[in-house]
């Protein structure tokens, strides 16, 4: 398996919301434009843009800011900051995550958002999976 595949499935998909899934699974689909490549925001985020509404996130970011957790461009940088931190620690050490963001920021949107949505859908259908099998129903 590729190593940012490894990455989403082990260190990031449990961290996101069923919500911030979903709206990955829709911004993936329709080649959402405020999903963005090669910056954590848009603005980027620098010290004078902090308090600026968010225009546009990457993968990780928009899954913060496309559900309304974090709105301005500080807000969303640090969530992307957080789920980062907070992946590395699920898979063992710093800088554990970088696959993935390579990953999604070098790779065509053409070739990486058929991909990712697949990943995507799959943590969806887990989450589905699991609800049932513990009596939660669907």
């Amino acid at each position: 398996m590729e190593s940012w595949r490894s990455v989403f499935r082990r260190g990031f998909a449990p961290l996101l919301s069923t919500e911030s899934l979903e709206a990955l699974e829709r911004a993936l689909e329709q080649d959402d434009p405020f999903l963005i490549q090669d910056a954590t925001t848009r603005p980027v985020p620098l010290q004078c843009t902090q308090d600026w509404p968010c225009e546009g996130a990457c993968l990780i970011g928009y899954a913060g800011w496309a559900t309304g957790e974090c709105n301005t461009v500080g807000e969303v940088a640090e969530f992307f900051s957080q789920k980062c931190v907070e992946a590395d620690q699920r898979l063992g050490a710093f800088g554990q995550c970088a696959p993935l963001l390579n990953y999604f920021d070098d790779t065509p949107r053409e070739e990486a958002f058929p991909q990712l949505l697949g990943e995507v859908r799959r943590a969806l259908g887990e989450r589905e999976r699991h609800c049932f099998v513990n009596g939660g129903g669907i």
